[in-house]
């Protein structure tokens, strides 16, 4: 943060002095004390008749190097959790689709591509059922306690799975993992945005959602090693949900006992820190540091028709991240693999997934564009289902085959990259927390029926072409793109129009009427 102060005032020179030495130690004393005396830097720099002095300078360089040192305290104690969490929480959910090809199908489904698709569809009947009220938990009290309730309530039912005989036993499982699940998902994402800027917000959504990528390569990997057990007493399966339900368990415990929950009552942060915090916080939107729901954002939020909107295009990404986590083993198989040579070669994908997302998160951060990102990444998922939809996937030559592991590839790509875009253009858009919980709920609800679609779009009696898997997905990653091209251009029209009707944008860290008038607030813009 930059201060700038009046040319030749003698005395707010003096003030501006005393300001930059206590903020040597404190790092945000001289926000208060320079308080009516200054202007921000940026300002400052267009016209206003203030000069930058050697003290506004020394004052610019502790304050940013105390946020760094803020910013690398919250990463080391809050990351961890979400990305651990996630990882946790992707494997838990997409182990089904490892386990079908090591016998599950014929132990317990009676063999039938029908109850596999029901097994999964029963996770996203209570993810979607659940999702705003987990999300608003995390607003009604400690999200790190929310966080954690529901990552014991999956983690237990993700162990239990091990110890099903039929298929009723399975289903049962299934929609416990969705509760649990439904209170980490968005509630995690909405947590991070407690602590962060909407400038840092969308790297960090990013790392933790790529722990999903990442299990993607893990579940794999693990599920290889698992299927290298022979003679054993306990089927292949049975030892895969034990391996990746158990750790689950420990980490929820860990979660409630360790993971900070709010800025404003946490232990974890001195006061020091506690007001730099905040002060980076309102220079995006005034922070609200009540615990409970405000309901008056709820409604806004669900008469809003913005986030309809965003949902229906959250909700075509999902069908793409559906089929691939329902289905991706299946998909490789056909080109001639072993079952567990067919586990092995899903990790690629998912390697390029994490890197390609870290990469364009922080593009998007940089830039603090979200719309433009999102739609490329729809167009790659549109070439990749289209390579898969027009390849033959049988008695196929070298060339071929590497044109539909590319396909592979993309979808992949196209599943994982666009969550933590479209999550942190909805925070950033939804400025009130009640508003914003609700919103991030909501995007969940709406986002995840298509995924009940997709697991229905791969019977084995259609394999290996899957045509109308690839078809169906094909429209609605196109559908998704149309979407997000046309809000970008909404958003853009609105802010320009916002300006016009202002007379231009407030100073950077004004207080704006969020809390009241949420995202209508005079001075709010909106991030396309």
């Amino acid at each position: 943060m930059s201060h700038h102060v009046a040319i030749n005032e003698k005395p707010d020179e003096v003030q501006a002095d005393h300001a930059a030495h206590n903020a040597r130690f404190s790092g945000v004393d001289a926000e208060s004390t320079l308080a009516g005396t200054t202007t921000r830097g940026t300002d400052a720099e267009k016209g206003s008749g203030y000069a930058p002095s050697i003290a506004g300078d020394v004052h610019r360089s502790e304050t940013a190097k105390a946020e760094r040192k803020l910013l690398l305290k919250l990463d080391l104690a809050i990351l961890p959790f979400a990305v651990l969490l996630y990882l946790s929480a992707y494997l838990d959910r997409g182990n089904l689709a490892n386990a079908r090809l090591q016998g599950l199908e014929e132990t317990v489904l009676d063999n039938s591509d029908t109850n596999y698709s029901i097994a999964l569809s029963c996770f996203f009947v209570t993810y979607i059922v659940f999702s705003i009220p987990g999300t608003l938990m995390a607003k009604q009290i400690n999200p790190s306690y929310s966080i954690a309730a529901g990552a014991l309530i999956w983690s237990i039912a993700a162990t239990c799975q091990a110890a099903t005989f039929n298929r009723a036993g399975l289903f049962v499982c299934r929609l416990f993992v969705g509760v649990g699940e439904a209170f980490f998902g968005q509630a995690m994402a909405f947590h991070l945005s407690l602590w962060y800027t909407k400038h840092d917000l969308a790297k960090r959504v990013g790392l933790f959602i790529s722990a999903g990528a990442l299990s993607g390569a893990f579940g794999g990997l693990i599920s290889f090693g698992v299927s290298s057990i022979q003679n054993s007493a306990i089927a292949q399966w049975r030892i895969l949900f034990l391996i990746e339900g158990v750790p689950s368990l420990v980490l929820a415990i860990c979660t409630a006992l360790f993971m900070p929950g709010r800025p404003e009552t946490s232990k974890y942060l001195n006061e020091n820190e506690r007001t730099l915090c905040l002060t980076r916080l309102n220079r995006d939107v005034t922070s609200d540091g009540r615990l409970g729901i405000q309901w008056a954002g709820v409604r806004r939020c669900l008469t809003d028709w913005k986030v309809y909107v965003i949902s229906i295009a959250y909700s075509c990404m999902n069908l793409g991240l559906g089929s691939v986590g329902g289905f991706l083993p299946t998909i490789i198989k056909g080109f001639g693999y072993t079952n567990a040579k067919a586990q092995l070669f899903t990790v690629p994908p998912y390697a390029v997934a994490l890197v390609a997302m870290l990469l364009l998160t922080s593009f998007s951060d940089w830039r603090q564009t979200r719309g433009i990102p999102v739609a490329c990444v729809f167009i790659v998922g549109l070439v990749g289902w289209v390579l898969l939809q027009a390849i033959p996937a049988s008695h196929i030559t070298q060339s071929q085959y590497s044109a539909r592991y590319f396909g592979c590839i993309c979808v992949v790509c196209a599943g994982y990259i666009n969550i933590p875009l479209i999550i942190s253009w909805t925070a950033g858009n939804n400025p009130e927390q009640s508003q914003r919980a609700t919103a991030l709920g909501f995007l969940n609800s709406v986002g995840q029926c298509l995924s009940l679609a997709a697991a229905f779009l791969f019977p084995s009696a259609e394999g290996p072409q899957f045509t109308k898997g690839c078809s169906v997905n094909i429209a609605f990653q196109a559908l998704g793109f149309c979407i997000v091209v046309g809000m970008t251009l909404w958003y853009r029209w609105e802010n320009r129009r916002r300006d016009k009707a202002e007379g231009g944008r407030p100073p950077v860290g004004s207080a704006l009427e969020v809390l009241d008038k949420y995202d209508l607030a005079t001075g709010f813009r909106y991030t396309h």
